[in-house]
């Protein structure tokens, strides 16, 4: 178990890594002569057509609508595996994950909705400082080295998976357009069709994955957003197989994507999202109300949601420490909850992709302040607290 936890993270600290190159990438093209040429290849058409049915999108939003599915597809079977037989099975490890993603997820949207009360046309962007990116979290974590428990990173782990579920909930329920009920009730066809398959044992993944792609269309056509048809999906692929007890369609899988998800799909999301021409931040840009409203929430909301709903668990006694682990340490992470990036661009997008390039501006800033400040002063708190020699006691 700890050596498949340990390769996991060893994963999920290079992607992080990755992102922050790719992000970087992102940043020199936006601000050198390759800037036109990256605002060009964002918006490359690109469009696919069976007979009358036609999806036609700049490349952009085949990135975000169509190659996040992976993503979103591989959150799902992590979250269906751990609620089955990981950390998440456990009763006992529940409470104080559950308890910190809830505290990261009210206070941060409570302090935007403070900054933006007075702006109404600004009031969507309430759920861009509630994500945490577990790959840049993890990525920042793991230059600590050894020093770091491994319940605090596996504590990580299932707040970030906490996270998502609360995400997925808002995309689907805040951020859908109007529904297009012929579209919805097909995507309907399709959840009967997957769980027909699953309940007859039957494991072919090819045949998985047809059905996923008819719901994948339909539910980018129906006005709910695209990548919610890879969760969906997900919690149809079969964790055990009947006839063979050695194999796992869902491990099977869910191994086979975490190298593509994390060494492409995500760094493509970040290089496509994270450009900031900086020629353009003022300090007018700095203090908009949606800039600082991610910024406040991402630095400040995160780690004091994170942290005083963690600790009011512990003093209530619905929950307990991480072994191994101080209250100061469980702080530092907190303060890395504040590392939103590729969540809260995604749910930036969504919230503000009907309006002009001036307002996604402020959005991708507030996101980079917040995200910067919480990384360096998360990192520094952890390099404070963690002491040579101790995770060898907390992993023994």
């Amino acid at each position: 178990m700890l050596s498949t936890i340990r390769t996991f993270l060893k994963l999920e600290s290079a992607a992080g890594i990755l992102l922050i190159v790719a992000a970087g990438l992102a940043m020199v093209c936006a601000n050198t002569d390759l800037k036109h040429l990256y605002e060009s290849l964002l918006q490359i058409p690109m469009g696919v057509q069976f007979g009358s049915l036609q999806i036609h999108k700049p490349l952009l939003l085949w990135i975000n609508d169509g190659l996040m599915v992976l993503f979103f597809f591989l959150v799902g079977m992590e979250l269906k595996r751990e609620i089955m037989e990981g950390e998440l099975s456990d009763a006992a490890n529940i409470g104080l994950p559950a308890l910190g993603a809830l505290g990261g997820m009210v206070i941060p949207a409570g302090l935007y909705w403070w900054v933006n009360y007075d702006q109404p046309g600004d009031m969507q962007g309430w759920a861009i400082p509630m994500a945490t990116d577990t790959a840049f979290s993890l990525g920042i974590l793991s230059l600590l080295g050894p020093r770091v428990p491994l319940s605090l990173k596996v504590f990580l782990v299932s707040l970030a998976i906490f996270d998502d579920i609360g995400a997925i909930v808002i995309v689907a329920i805040f951020y859908s357009s109007s529904l297009s009920p012929v579209m919805v009730w097909t995507a309907g066809g399709c959840l009967v069709v997957l769980l027909l398959i699953n309940y007859s044992g039957l494991t072919a993944i090819p045949l998985y994955a047809l059905v996923g792609l008819v719901m994948w269309i339909a539910v980018l056509k129906s006005g709910v957003h695209a990548t919610l048809a890879g969760v969906l999906l997900a919690m149809f692929i079969p964790l055990t197989d009947a006839t063979n007890r050695n194999h796992s369609p869902l491990r099977f899988l869910e191994n086979e994507l975490h190298t593509a998800v994390a060494f492409v799909t995500l760094p493509l999301f970040a290089f496509f999202n994270a450009g900031v021409p900086l020629a353009e931040v003022s300090l007018h840009s700095l203090t908009h109300p949606v800039s600082l409203g991610i910024t406040l929430g991402l630095f400040l909301g995160k780690q004091l949601g994170v942290f005083l709903f963690c600790m009011a668990g512990v003093w209530l006694g619905i929950a307990r420490l991480p072994r191994g682990v101080t209250t100061l340490q469980l702080y530092g992470v907190a303060i890395l909850c504040g590392v939103g990036f590729t969540m809260s661009l995604f749910i930036g997008g969504l919230a503000f992709e009907e309006l002009q390039r001036p307002a996604l501006f402020d959005v991708r800033i507030g996101i980079l302040l917040g995200s910067l400040l919480s990384a360096m002063a998360g990192y520094l708190v952890l390099w404070l607290t963690l002491r040579k020699g101790g995770v060898r006691e907390a992993d023994d």
